[in-house]
């Protein structure tokens, strides 16, 4: 038995980037177990290693070729695949080939079924047994690199925006939304295997179903339109037998979000949206071609606001754009004070090789692009710990992602307000009835008692 089980061929898998390339990563690995092949944890116990890349900004370009040449030097036998794949030197070249010449192959995004090839030609299949035979598989929904508690879900690929700023386009090509059914097929499996919380990615998820009309699909017998309001309100009523959250990426400020409001305000999905806004200030907008103007966004926050008070939006900003003015820059801050924006990132600008943007003038030296960012968030984390502080003495469902010993010396924890890696965490202390036990992947009642940092300091309820 032994010696048959050393026969079986193993691939390492390294997956770098967003919860988009993270998902590409989980339908390799789903199909991969599927044939039959291990996963190894190190590189040196690989037969194979696959590095899914990120090719968005500098650092995460440095980041992937540097993965690529550690897998490179201490296994030797490596795929390349990811948004990385897709980009090329100045000479047009492939950048992989370029910088790692004796990688076995190089893919672009999304492209499962290219890799699958490569690993075929490379290192044979050992079987082909039925999906839903793989192990520690959510069914049709595949493996999951992420804890078993919560799943990202992504309802579309690419990306019909030009904005300056972004390539990711030009490496996943325009949207193409998924048929609503396998939508929430997927969805239903995560939720029967456990999963608590699911979070809905894409590259743009107000747009879903543009690509398709809108077309009319079907769930469970019924006609369902492939839109964003439709998707939500089904994964709301299959999310609710099994008590579990639904939260919102990606989410551009477009007038159809506005019918998804009342929807949180109904309890049926989480009252957080994810607003990729980058700017205020209607002409840095305009150079960044972005798709809203930004001109109605603070009355259109305040309206979501009036009608679902409990919201929570997180948001991401860019500071130090080719031609950015003190005063545009002024009225970015402002901005963010009066939209009381729960949750902020931001970037300093980086030209990113083949960016629109980086034929702007007025591109701004990296000293006061760095400046701008530090007093960006000053004000951004003095807004957000306001409004972290209105939460001291409520009582919060949070769902645990740690505790060890069943939570008798405490654990770690996130409210609604708080989407896993980048927001902050709920710091739940010992419980005070010693029969009070706290379990990963299942919700308790916690009071919150302090404010730390970007994080809350809560004491779990009977």
């Amino acid at each position: 038995m032994s010696e048959t089980l050393q026969k079986i061929p193993k691939i390492g898998m390294v997956s770098l980037g967003c919860p988009k390339a993270l998902t590409d990563s989980e339908l390799i690995l789903t199909q991969l177990s599927a044939e039959g092949y291990q996963t190894s944890k190190t590189f040196q116990g690989a037969d194979l290693v696959i590095v899914n890349t990120c090719g968005f900004i500098d650092d995460a370009v440095k980041e992937s070729l540097d993965t690529i040449g550690e897998a490179l030097s201490e296994n030797g036998r490596v795929i390349v695949t990811g948004c990385l794949g897709a980009r090329t030197g100045n000479d047009g070249a492939n950048m992989v080939r370029q910088m790692h010449p004796k990688v076995l192959a190089v893919t672009g995004p999304h492209a499962t079924q290219e890799v699958m090839d490569a690993v075929h030609a490379n290192l044979p299949k050992p079987h082909d047994p039925f999906t839903d035979l793989v192990p520690n598989a959510f069914g049709v929904a595949g493996i999951k690199l992420t804890p078993r508690h919560y799943a990202y879900l992504k309802i579309s690929e690419g990306c019909n925006h030009r904005c300056t700023f972004c390539i990711i386009p030009s490496m996943r090509g325009d949207l193409v939304s998924r048929p609503i059914g396998d939508v929430l097929k997927e969805a239903q499996a995560l939720f029967a295997g456990g999963v608590k919380e699911l979070l809905v990615i894409s590259q743009d998820t107000s747009a879903y179903g543009v690509d398709v009309k809108y077309r009319t699909g079907f769930w469970d017998g019924k006609p369902v339109k492939t839109r964003m309001l439709d998707l939500v309100q089904a994964l709301g009523e299959i999310a609710q037998p099994y008590g579990a959250w639904v939260r919102l990426h990606y989410v551009y400020p477009y007038p159809s979000v506005d019918d998804v409001i009342p929807l949180m305000a109904q309890g049926k999905v989480l009252p957080y949206l994810d607003v990729p806004l980058q700017h205020s200030h209607p002409e840095v907008l305009r150079r960044m071609k972005r798709p809203a103007s930004g001109e109605k966004n603070l009355e259109r926050i305040a309206q979501w606001r009036k009608d679902c008070p409990e919201l929570v939006i997180r948001s991401t900003f860019i500071v130090g754009f080719p031609g950015e003015t003190e005063q545009e820059f002024a009225h970015l801050l402002d901005f963010v004070r009066e939209a009381q924006i729960d949750r902020t990132g931001c970037f300093a600008y980086s030209a990113v090789s083949g960016a629109a943007a980086n034929a702007l003038p007025g591109m701004l030296p990296l000293q006061e692009r760095e400046e701008r960012r530090a007093r960006f968030m000053a004000v951004a984390e003095e807004v957000s710990v306001a409004r972290l502080q209105r939460r001291v003495g409520c009582t919060m469902q949070v769902l645990v992602d740690a505790a060890p010993g069943l939570g008798k010396k405490g654990g770690v924890g996130r409210s609604y307000a708080d989407a896993p890696e980048i927001d902050g965490t709920v710091r739940l202390l010992p419980p005070e009835k010693i029969s009070k036990t706290l379990k990963v992947g299942e919700f308790t009642k916690a009071r919150i008692v302090q404010v730390h940092g970007h994080d809350l300091l809560a004491l779990p309820l009977p």
